[in-house]
């Protein structure tokens, strides 16, 4: 099951794996970002938005700060600009990290309960399973901002959680 030291690695690969993404998009013309490519949410830029908006709604319920407040079709444009975008991405993964490294191993027993928006309605699951959603989540999206990323021309680095520097 889900223990601290699988978070801690999942929180380093996760901002491993944005850095990456990040630098590599950075490489494309903020038009290039923009370009519809035919992907779940159309375009690299938008992409990142929805990634970075659901990252901010789990970890804020995880840290019992209440839902970041923001509906889900608002998170598809939350940063305009890709430098703001790319400042509160990495802002956010080194949260990430801190909430992952101050675990609580005692905290993963149980359940999480939140209301939500997307559903309209109340919600419990298992703390780890909701763990296991949120990294899952952000390792589906990243695959496809990498396969746009690559066929813009744009290089990201190797994804393979083998290849991450513990």
């Amino acid at each position: 099951m889900i223990d601290k030291a699988y978070v801690i690695t999942m929180a380093k690969y996760n901002s491993w794996q944005n850095k990456s993404l990040y630098d590599a998009a950075a490489t494309l013309s903020d038009e290039e970002r923009r370009q519809q490519r035919g992907a779940f949410f159309g375009s690299i830029h938008t992409t990142f938005n929805h990634l970075l908006w659901a990252d901010r709604v789990w970890l804020d319920r995880f840290l019992g700060e209440g839902a970041f407040q923001m509906a889900p079709k608002d998170g598809l444009a939350m940063h305009d600009s890709f430098d703001e975008l790319s400042d509160v991405r990495r802002a956010t993964d080194t949260k990430i990290e801190r909430w992952a490294e101050d675990l609580d191993p005692n905290w993963l027993k149980g359940d999480l309960s939140w209301y939500s928006g997307l559903l309209k309605k109340d919600m419990s699951m298992s703390k780890q399973h909701l763990i296991a959603h949120f990294f899952n989540h952000e390792t589906h999206h990243r695959g496809q901002v990498h396969a746009m990323l690559t066929m813009a021309g744009a290089k990201p680095e190797d994804t393979d959680l083998m290849l991450l520097r513990v």
